[in-house]
């Protein structure tokens, strides 16, 4: 590619669509889009039911496998990434979460000015279109749109009551004031579709003629001039080609892509780049360190009563109301997807915040995305809210094609371990709390046999996964000595006209769905760069 541009943005996901199509608002900024994957053509990406399709389609999704994982039993772990226009956004569960005040407050603390709670909210913000309309705490002129769950189910009520009668309130804003509490979740769908950021930002910036999308292109490797990157190498149709930019090279291509094309430039731990013999650009100890991820254990029930979304699907005449519905009126469980309810609470004693989140189906299966039970089924899933394990993400070798390794290390801290039981424990309860009882009629996993705290443990060690958020690989912060791969302009340390804006720019896990944090850290990028660019930074 002869052309030059003035940005290009890697990767066309939560974050990357963000970036592409509020940086070519300006008209004399030229910004080129490259997306490994292809267009979001599938109508299963746009049915909010289709997550069931994509969550396994190699077309839509890496469908990467994590590295046996010790602290699991030596299991290796499905980690579905999206590979399509809106990358994640177009395959995930579609919950709008935030996390906590302290969340942003904790990385600003840690040495990055800027990202205080106060200081992010207008971002989130600025990017919502939300159908309860503008408040204190949220936008409604927004390009993300935010819809709630139009019915309600009597399965979620009755969850919400034990969830209640076990402490916790009922909240209908878990994005407001305060995280805690139970109540139904808000989701990126607005009548019937899912909103993607391809379908919020990308699709009402296609037109712009400073704007270049290119599919099926994957990156390989930055190109340099001296300590500066000036471009990219990807591969599309069988072709190597080059794309040069004039301003900066924006790596949005995930925790677990980002890192690994930092590495095969020459930007990460020495030791390893020489292992595989790349030249160190830029000595970056932490790039690929500091992996973070909620790990997901799932407590399956048999309901005593059949309205569940199983008892819909198993037949073909639920089959066919559940269509109806969704013609008809856009509502239904194909307007809606997996998980409808849940709950933010604090499963520890000495928790100051929540530290375990809930999401609640109304169906159930072997694996998320999984064929439904023939039974009346529901699930609970809880997972622990800012893990203290510590993975890693690593190149393998200089193929750019070949998946990295990818070491979680699930559990391998007493607090997580702690956590982890603790909050199958408070799912128990709830499902024991007299809200629940005419609803369950036997827990079929774990199961009464695990009773004590080993044995749920050990039901955590063989059948958690992950809820499908890494982050942290490419951490910002103050000191490249400890860790920290980015300022808090999210710049990578030592090198110019190169940054990171995803998950992997996290120094800490939010306390809740990364979706949305995505998309509020490219709303802020943009600004960093438009004011970076202005002062000559």
């Amino acid at each position: 590619m002869q052309e030059a541009f003035d940005y290009i943005v890697v990767g066309a996901g939560s974050a990357g669509c963000v970036l592409a199509a509020r940086l070519s608002e300006d008209p004399a900024v030229k910004v080129l889009l490259l997306e490994a994957g292809p267009a979001d053509r599938s109508i299963w990406i746009h049915l909010p039911i289709g997550y069931g399709k994509t969550m396994w389609s190699p077309t839509y999704n890496w469908c990467f496998h994590t590295d046996p994982d010790p602290n699991m039993n030596g299991r290796r772990i499905y980690w579905p990434r999206g590979k399509t226009l809106g990358g994640s956004s177009s395959i995930n569960g579609l919950i709008y979460i935030r996390g906590q005040r302290e969340d942003y407050d904790r990385w600003a603390a840690l040495g990055n000015p800027g990202w205080t709670y106060d200081e992010v909210l207008p971002y989130f913000v600025r990017s919502e279109f939300n159908q309860r309309g503008a408040d204190a705490f949220h936008g409604a002129g927004g390009p993300l749109k935010v819809s709630d769950i139009g019915a309600r189910h009597e399965l979620i009520e009755a969850f919400i009551g034990g969830a209640q009668q076990c402490g916790v309130p009922r909240t209908e804003d878990f994005n407001g004031a305060r995280q805690e509490g139970a109540g139904y979740y808000q989701l990126t769908t607005w009548k019937g579709w899912r909103y993607s950021t391809a379908k919020a930002y990308l699709v009402p910036a296609r037109g712009r003629a400073n704007l270049r999308v290119e599919t099926e292109a994957r990156a390989t490797g930055l190109v340099f001039e001296g300590r500066r990157v000036v471009g990219v190498d990807y591969l599309q149709g069988g072709e190597k080609k080059t794309a040069r930019c004039r301003a900066e090279v924006l790596l949005a291509a995930g925790a677990i892509q980002s890192p690994q094309l930092l590495q095969l430039s020459g930007i990460g731990p020495p030791a390893l780049l020489q292992q595989h013999g790349i030249p160190v650009r830029q000595a970056l100890q932490g790039v690929g360190e500091n992996l973070q991820d909620h790990l997901q254990v799932r407590l399956i029930y048999e309901s005593s009563r059949p309205i569940t979304t199983n008892d819909q699907l198993n037949s073909w005449i639920g089959q066919a109301r559940i269509g109806l519905q969704w013609l008809l009126f856009r509502t239904g469980p194909l307007a809606v997807g997996i998980n409808q309810g849940g709950c933010f609470m604090r499963a520890l004693p000495e928790a100051a915040t929540p530290d375990i989140q809930f999401h609640v189906a109304t169906l159930s299966a072997d694996m998320a995305g999984g064929k439904v039970h023939p039974f009346s089924g529901f699930t609970m899933s809880i997972c622990q809210l800012r893990p203290e394990s510590r993975g890693h993400i690593r190149i393998r070798s200089t193929d750019p094609l070949q998946a990295p390794e990818m070491q979680p290390n699930y559990l391998s801290t007493e607090l997580d371990r702690r956590t982890a039981v603790a909050g199958l424990k408070a799912a128990r309860a709830i499902a024991a709390a007299p809200a629940m009882q005419p609803y369950v009629k036997r827990e079929v996993k774990p199961g009464p046999q695990d009773a004590d705290d080993a044995a749920l443990l050990e039901f955590c060690r063989n059948n958690g996964a992950t809820i499908f958020h890494p982050s942290g690989t490419c951490a910002m912060g103050p000191d490249p000595a400890r860790g920290a791969v980015l300022d808090a302009r999210l710049r990578v340390h030592g090198v110019a006209g190169l940054r990171v804006v995803d998950c992997s720019a996290m120094p800490t896990l939010v306390s809740g769905n990364t979706n949305a944090p995505a998309v509020m850290m490219a709303e802020k990028a943009v600004d960093m760069i438009r004011e970076d660019s202005a002062s000559g930074l």
